[in-house]
């Protein structure tokens, strides 16, 4: 497995931690540093374009394989997150921005268990937190667009059904909830899935090279052959969880985007 920076020192095991997420900069543009993560980003991007594109170019009534595949994909996400969260009244105007989202998620959710890149981009807190502060202005917008500021902040803070002695103490923990927490737990929660899951496949793959190759004997031997079974089966369930914090983070998405259609809160 190739992570940055991890070690295993030979008076002892070097514990893997957040120094392992820390890449240098690879070259400059502009003044701006451009890392392996910020390469990532692109990457996935021009990936899920070209995947679209070419799937969606020359279209006929019978499917081959490739139209098939882009097709069950599109349809995927059109029909179990936007139809299904808000409704087959507004969805179909949501669509291309949550399947371009799920996928490029997605992708760079793989990224951590493809050979020779083996690194999660948004294990990257501050990459979570600009991709949830896009959903932020996109759904924010959409409910201004709809209701008008004051009403959309009117529909987001003042709960329906509430005597007025109450909403002194509910207003600003309904704006605290629904309009400043949102992205960071949108954020938080992609950012500690992804981070923790390649801190344990660097635990284990590293753990194991250490009780081999410095531990020694028959103990080492063995145990370190275990835990690179555990990082291998571990990948496997990184796999899984991958694919769910890319759904989740649409999902959401699409939930946040229904909320701030509808009419009452």
């Amino acid at each position: 497995m190739i992570v940055a920076g991890s070690t295993v020192a030979a008076e002892g095991f070097g514990a893997p931690g957040p120094a392992n997420f820390q890449y240098p900069e690879l070259f400059s543009v502009a003044g701006v540093d451009v890392t392996k993560p910020m390469l990532q980003l692109v990457l996935a991007a021009v990936l899920v374009f070209a995947f679209l594109f070419v799937t969606a170019r020359g279209r006929s009534m019978v499917p081959g394989r490739l139209q098939f595949a882009g097709e069950g994909a599109y349809g995927f996400v059109r029909n179990s997150v936007g139809r299904d969260i808000i409704g087959g009244h507004d969805f179909q105007k949501f669509v291309p921005y949550l399947v371009a989202l799920f996928f490029f998620v997605l992708v760079n959710n793989l990224f951590a268990t493809i050979p020779f890149i083996q690194f999660p981009t948004f294990s990257r807190a501050s990459m979570a937190y600009a991709l949830a502060g896009l959903s932020w202005i996109v759904y924010n917008a959409v409910g201004i667009h709809k209701h008008g500021l004051l009403g959309y902040l009117k529909l987001q803070c003042v709960p329906s059904g509430v005597g007025p002695a109450m909403l002194p103490l509910l207003v600003p923990l309904e704006f605290f909830s629904n309009i400043l927490v949102r992205p960071a737990t949108l954020a938080l929660r992609l950012f500690a899935n992804m981070f923790a899951g390649h801190l344990l496949l660097i635990l284990f793959a590293t753990g194991g090279l250490y009780l081999i190759s410095d531990y020694g004997g028959a103990i080492g031997i063995v145990s370190g052959g275990a835990a690179w079974i555990m990082a291998i089966a571990i990948s496997f369930l990184e796999m899984l969880v991958q694919f769910l914090q890319a759904y989740v983070f649409v999902l959401l998405n699409a939930m946040y985007i229904q909320g701030a259609l509808a009419d009452e809160h």
